[in-house]
């Protein structure tokens, strides 16, 4: 039984979670403000903690940083009604591992939680070599003969989306959904120039990609 930190503090938000994390089989704990949340996190070692960012006391960017800051690396959701990409970057480059936007649907996060579980349970899922490049999650870089190549969160996260699941032809409705979820301004056009970045970065030949396939009027495709 893996256990759930929830940090939140609307009461009925919070007590909705606790029991749907409860019904499919999770210990919860549960703080509705910052200072006894990052007391909580730091001292009950959960597996995952489910944070908003507007908290009384400590907001939800602080406790990420202080927990990143004491080597605490429990993955972490965040939720919060601010969408734009700036506050969405924040959180990432704080040390989250995800980002929620409210409202959410209930189901997708369930979805996020297990994912995320389910890599802490198998840290083989977390490591993706290809080429002669290595994709580590739990480092969240990207090596080239141990070399790092420079990714932005976003690019980090797509490139492991396609990654884990190679050979396996991904609509850019998926793409959309999984990766930019929170983001309504992210377009298909969007996509394609964050594809095309990474292909500068991680192809031998950027403009004959082995790695990184598009499939026709549909999306892309991940090769190893």
């Amino acid at each position: 039984m893996e256990t759930i930190l929830l940090i939140e503090d609307d009461p009925v938000m919070l007590r909705g979670l606790k029991d749907n994390f409860t019904f499919i089989g999770h210990r919860v704990l549960t703080a509705s403000d910052g200072e006894r949340g990052l007391e909580l996190a730091t001292n009950s070692q959960p597996d995952l903690i489910v944070l908003d960012i507007m908290l009384p006391k400590i907001n939800g960017y602080e406790i990420c940083r202080l927990l990143r800051q004491q080597g605490i690396d429990t993955p972490i959701i965040i939720l919060s009604a601010r969408g734009q990409e700036s506050e969405v970057v924040l959180g990432l480059n704080l040390g989250a591992d995800e980002y929620v936007a409210k409202p959410f649907s209930i189901k997708e996060l369930l979805a996020r939680a297990e994912a995320i579980l389910r890599r802490r349970r198998d840290p083989a899922e977390m490591l993706i070599p290809f080429g002669n490049c290595v994709l580590d999650m739990t480092a969240r870089r990207l090596t080239r003969d141990g070399e790092e190549i420079k990714l932005s969160p976003k690019e980090l996260e797509l490139l492991y989306f396609l990654a884990r699941k190679p050979n396996h032809a991904f609509s850019r409705d998926e793409i959309f959904n999984k990766v930019w979820g929170y983001e309504n301004r992210v377009t298909s056009r969007s996509i394609d120039r964050f594809i095309t970045t990474l292909r500068q970065k991680i192809e031998p030949d950027p403009h004959n990609p082995q790695h990184l396939l598009t499939i026709r009027e549909f999306g892309y495709k991940f090769v190893t």
